[in-house]
C-alpha cells in the first residue's frame, strides 16, 4: 500500500504503516478537545473516529462548520482506517513511545 500520510496541520510525515501514522497522530501532536462534548482526545484519526462514533451528524456540521461531503469522507476514514490496523501493532507501538495506549485498546 502506499505510505499514510499525515494531515494534521501540514505536518505531511509519511509512513509505511497505518499504526506508525496513528501513533505519530497520538504522540507527536498536540491533543483535539471536541467542540461539541469538550471531551480531549488525540488529535487525528481518534479525534475523527470521536467525531463519527460519538455526535451526530447535524452536530458535526454545527459545531464543525462541516458539510455532507466532510461527513461522508471522515466516516470513509474511519471505516478504511479500522480495516486496515492492526491493534495490537498499534498497542506495542504507542507502550514503545511511552503512550499508556488506551486508545489502541478501544480499537478491539
Amino acid at each position: 500500500m502506499a505510505p499514510w500520510t499525515c494531515a494534521i496541520g501540514g505536518c505531511a510525515a509519511s509512513f509505511d504503516d497505518i499504526e506508525a501514522l496513528v501513533a505519530h497522530q497520538v504522540t507527536g501532536h498536540e491533543a483535539h478537545r471536541c467542540r461539541v462534548c469538550d471531551e480531549v482526545v488525540p488529535e487525528g484519526f481518534f479525534a475523527i473516529r470521536h467525531m463519527v462514533e460519538e455526535h451526530t451528524r447535524a452536530e458535526y456540521v454545527r459545531f464543525y462548520d462541516a458539510n455532507s461531503d466532510d461527513i461522508r469522507l471522515r466516516e470513509s476514514l474511519v471505516e478504511d482506517v479500522t480495516a486496515e490496523i492492526d491493534v495490537e501493532a498499534l498497542h506495542r507501538r504507542l507502550e514503545a513511545d511511552g503512550s499508556d495506549g488506551p486508545q489502541a485498546e478501544a480499537l478491539e
